[in-house]
């Protein structure tokens, strides 16, 4: 059968090879300028007229409306599903070609799945860090969501390029982005939900570190206030009985009961997706200097106790110890800053993150306001900076950050001149932007 690409274009394909007028098809039941504007595109047919064309013209309703038989729909549906269960908990360079096989099988069969799947690619993508690859991708899809809205939604696509941009060093694009999708967002008062909570760790993500007050951090609040850090539980094992299950049923050719599980497993693992992007934006949120004390202590602690709860994410629980450190530093508990620095310090087997160095940061700065010696911690921090003077994935501005701690530190301790040096690291990892070398969008915010 032929499966052009609009519904038009199937009923017209499948009319022509069947010998048929218009008028033969259209029968008693419609009139022949009906059936020529649906072929035209200028009407979708109805539930009850696309069954009726379907009879007529030998095929099935799926396949007149989709493109695609309810067999091959149905195991493009459950591909699409295993490549997010790999996205989400298996290997996303796995993920990546599973969605490249469904962009490939299903590119001229329903440009919706194609779309999806598409969107999937970018993502997983973005999770390898081949930032420049996702942006590419991701901006086709937006250019495709302003020409076909019924096909992609332009939201979510702004988000994560937003998130791209951001984490590979261009924040000016990123808060164009973020400014664009948060006025999408509150148009249609979207404060809940995965997409609220997408845009809020993007918002809070791309702000600058001396804003202190914008309508972006308004509306970061508004989603903190009304979800907080909800308490999560590890259902890995759950999850990966269900994709197990799924994956025995598809090979038993029982589809139906395949993509079920598989959506079972899908909702399994959601509800601790949403509490750790909120354990996110809660961490950032509570690095903020004009962060109420009392609030910041609140949500940090949540967040660490939602990173600790997953072995994956041991570098984010560092982090946000290093973060609750500081806000006890902030409010004058100079022992609970030290016993959250140690504790980060112990969790740092991960030498390619900041973290290690953040830690020592912390240790000096207690030490220097107690007059004691911090040469020791200020030297391993040095030390584990230097590891980072080749930039890696997400940490330039963090270690720009660390640098010039590292500098203020120096200064405080009165070595002038590893203060000059550490100063001339910030500019340097400040002016990073390797992650997106090579890559030519267009610098315009569209929609």
């Amino acid at each position: 059968m032929p499966s052009q690409g609009t519904i038009g274009d199937r009923v017209r394909g499948l009319r022509l090879n069947r010998r048929m007028s218009q008028a033969q098809l259209a029968g008693p039941d419609l009139s022949d300028s009906y059936v020529s504007l649906i072929e035209s595109g200028k009407r979708t047919p109805t539930p009850v007229v696309a069954r009726l064309l379907a009879e007529r013209l030998g095929c099935t309703t799926e396949f007149l409306l989709h493109g695609i038989e309810p067999r091959q729909r149905i195991d493009t549906e459950l591909g699409l599903r295993h490549a997010e269960l790999e996205l989400q908990h298996g290997d996303p360079s796995i993920a990546a070609d599973r969605f490249t096989e469904i962009v490939k099988a299903a590119d001229e069969e329903n440009a919706m799945l194609t779309a999806q799947a598409r969107f999937g690619r970018a993502r997983a993508l973005e999770a390898q860090g081949r930032l420049g690859q996702a942006v590419e991708a991701f901006e086709r899809l937006r250019r495709e969501a302003a020409a076909h809205p019924e096909r992609l939604a332009d939201l979510p696509l702004t988000i994560a390029l937003s998130r791209c941009y951001q984490r590979a060093g261009d924040r000016l694009r990123a808060r164009d982005l973020a400014a664009s999708a948060l006025a999408q967002a509150e148009r249609l008062s979207i404060t809940r939900g995965e997409l609220a909570t997408d845009l809020a760790a993007a918002l809070i993500e791309a702000r600058s570190e001396s804003e202190s007050d914008s309508p972006e951090l308004g509306y970061v609040r508004r989603v903190l206030d009304l979800s907080g850090v909800p308490e999560v539980v590890d259902r890995s094992g759950e999850i990966q009985a269900l994709w197990h299950a799924s994956a025995a049923a598809a090979a038993g050719e029982d589809s139906a009961l395949a993509v079920r599980l598989a959506d079972d497993a899908i909702g399994a693992g959601r509800q601790a997706r949403l509490a750790l992007q909120l354990a996110r934006t809660a961490m950032h949120w509570s690095r903020m200097p004009a962060a109420p004390i009392e609030e910041a202590e609140r949500l940090v602690a949540s967040a660490v106790r939602a990173f600790a709860v997953f072995p994956g994410t041991l570098r984010e629980h560092g982090e946000s110890l290093i973060v609750h450190a500081r806000v006890k530093l902030r409010a004058g508990d100079a022992t609970g800053a030290g016993e959250l620095a140690a504790t980060a310090l112990g969790l740092s087997h991960d030498r390619s993150g900041t973290t290690p160095a953040e830690a020592h940061l912390v240790l000096a700065t207690i030490a220097l306001d107690s007059g004691d010696d911090a040469s020791a911690h200020l030297r391993h921090a040095h030390e584990l900076l230097v590891t980072l003077d080749r930039p890696v994935f997400g940490s330039d501005r963090q270690a720009a950050r660390c640098w010039r701690e590292l500098g203020d530190l120096y200064g405080r301790a009165e070595a002038r001149a590893p203060q000059t040096a550490a100063y001339r690291k910030a500019l340097e990892a400040a002016g990073v932007r390797s992650a997106m070398a090579g890559v030519t969008v267009d610098a315009t915010v569209s929609r």
